[in-house]
């Protein structure tokens, strides 16, 4: 049951980090997960995309990481060979407090979102990171995720960053963890190494 710090949300466990201003395009084709999305779409709500932490995306449910993204259905489409396709959006960070399975395999989570840290320039000493980000950004092209945003904010800059790098699932969530953008940037800057960034 939820209180009034925390909220039910739907999960979509995935091999993928989802973070907040990312979009990312999904195919739909279990029953559990139409289910969820035609409920999304016709009550204009979101879902929550975690990283799986054990199992699979298809078949029993996967035990999820703590930390997800709440995710806002934005497009929808049909695939040639007719299957589902949609595209979300990450909005807000939340934690995971206790999960419910239903006999279809679907889980629902009681979930607390989670505030981001304070808006902040970039320091000077991580200009290299906005060359590179980008960088990342023309080789990604504007389809894979918000190029409108700030390009001066830590926040958005560190959360691009986590998303474009080429970091291996864990060292993404565990980007999706930190909270403090600064350290979030800190955490890059020092996992990529200067001689790389330079």
């Amino acid at each position: 049951m939820s209180t009034p710090s925390t909220r039910p949300l739907p999960l979509f466990p995935l091999n993928t980090v989802l973070f907040p201003s990312s979009s990312l395009a999904l195919r739909i084709f279990e029953p559990r997960y139409l289910a969820l999305v035609s409920t999304c779409l016709k009550q204009n709500h979101g879902f929550g995309v975690c990283l799986i932490q054990q199992g699979s995306e298809t078949g029993d449910a996967a035990t999820p990481h703590a930390i997800g993204t709440l995710a806002r259905i934005t497009d929808w489409y049909q695939h040639p060979d007719g299957i589902l396709g949609i595209t979300v959006r990450g909005e807000t960070r939340f934690r995971i407090v206790s999960t419910e399975t239903q006999p279809d395999q679907q889980i629902t989570a009681c979930t607390e979102l989670l505030p981001e840290g304070m808006v902040g320039t970039i320091p000077p000493d991580y200009s290299s990171l906005i060359a590179l980000l980008h960088q990342s950004l023309a080789q990604a092209g504007a389809e894979h995720t918000d190029t409108a945003g700030q390009h001066d904010d830590a926040s958005w800059v560190s959360y691009r960053l986590a998303e474009l790098l080429p970091f291996s699932l864990a060292q993404k969530q565990a980007l999706l963890e930190i909270s403090d953008p600064m350290q979030r940037l800190a955490h890059i800057h020092s996992t990529l190494g200067k001689h790389f960034i330079q």
